[in-house]
């Protein structure tokens, strides 16, 4: 059966790369809505090869002779010929397209690690309510689902690996004074500007763990995160017996994104790198070096305390990125000033959209303080 897809976010990494699986799967899945975020070119482009029913760009813009401003998320989201939404929105702007698919009764498959880190129950409460369903796009998290298909009941544990980033092996002082193009480097992926840092600080670690937790409904005791170089290796999980099972494959997120797409089922498809145990080489995994990485514990605290506290941890995260990509800030200056945020912030349960979007602009607000 033909399957309308809408794409928000297009015009990024993980738009792109869900292109190209369309591309190869047209038999199966027709593109119905594109949004991007202020690339009008590449959107126009986009609209111009594929004739989607609608497009839309979130930056507010005039002479535009289409929507824009941020209601096109959900209105593309909610499109009567859309049956998976594919959220790649950056940041907290893909949260209340989220909630309306999923209260539409629709399939969104999400990359926007933020969307369920802010408001992860009040996430699972619009799927329950309405029917829709989330089926994660992260390579850690599709490789966790992969893993559990039949046996969701019997895991005891969950591992999530991740690369180590680009400062994997420097020492602190290094680290702490490593420049934007340094950190930009990204050993393994290619990836939009703010993941990449985050990746680097391996608050996106955090972010994953959280995720995890909201996804799989497993307390932060039975999440776990290593460092694994090689990248091929995507999850393990544990299950109640001792017995354990992991997802290999090369560095691709069209693998996680084409199963979003088709899961529980599997569609043939050649566009992804064919498996290689000999080419893959030796595979080594590492402790994550808290002491050093203060984002990731910090972000992992954050998910333990629960209610606003990861909202505020993400948005502090956010304000400090982007200062650090602007030049404003030094890189061990980011995990210093997630740090104080959350110090200085009254938790409280995360009960509305409302609740958590105070707890955000406060966190920025702080954030932005902090900076000066």
């Amino acid at each position: 059966m033909m399957r309308g897809v809408a794409v928000l976010g297009s015009t990024g990494s993980i738009g792109k790369s869900t292109l190209a699986v369309l591309t190869r799967q047209r038999e199966h899945f027709r593109l119905v809505a594109l949004t991007g975020g202020c690339n009008r070119v590449d959107l126009e482009a986009q609209a111009a090869e594929w004739k989607p029913d609608f497009i839309g760009l979130a930056d507010s813009q005039r002479g535009v002779p289409y929507p824009t401003g941020p209601e096109v998320l959900i209105e593309a989201a909610l499109h009567p010929d859309v049956d998976i939404v594919v959220n790649a929105v950056v940041g907290v702007a893909g949260l209340d397209a989220t909630l309306a698919a999923l209260k539409a009764g629709k399939r969104v498959a999400l990359a926007s690690k933020e969307t369920l880190v802010m408001a992860g129950d009040l996430v699972s409460a619009a799927a329950r309510a309405g029917g829709g369903e989330i089926v994660p796009i992260d390579s850690e998290h599709s490789a966790v689902l992969q893993c559990v298909a039949g046996h969701p009941t019997a895991v005891r544990r969950l591992i999530i690996t991740g690369s180590g980033g680009p400062f994997r092996d420097w020492p602190a002082d290094r680290v702490a004074s490593a420049s934007v193009s340094e950190a930009l480097q990204h050993p393994t992926w290619r990836m939009g500007r703010k993941i990449t840092i985050d990746s680097a600080t391996l608050a996106n670690k955090a972010l994953e763990i959280i995720e995890a937790h909201h996804l799989f409904s497993l307390p932060y005791d039975a999440l776990e995160a290593v460092i694994h170089p090689q990248s091929i290796v995507h999850a393990f999980v544990e299950f109640c017996d001792g017995s354990v099972i992991a997802q290999l494959g090369f560095p691709s997120m069209e693998l996680p994104i084409l199963y979003a797409l088709t899961y529980p089922g599997r569609l043939p498809d050649r566009g992804v790198r064919t498996f290689d145990p000999v080419a893959a080489g030796p595979l080594t995994f590492e402790p994550v070096r808290t002491e050093v990485f203060r984002a990731f514990r910090a972000g992992v605290a954050a998910g333990r305390a629960g209610g606003t506290a990861p909202a505020v941890f993400n948005a502090a995260n956010e304000t400090a990125v982007a200062a650090f990509l602007d030049g404003c800030i030094t890189f061990g200056r980011i995990h210093e000033t997630i740090e104080r945020t959350l110090d200085a912030h009254r938790q409280e349960p995360a009960a509305d959209v409302e609740t958590v979007r105070a707890a955000d602009r406060w966190a920025r607000r702080r954030a932005h303080e902090l900076l000066r």
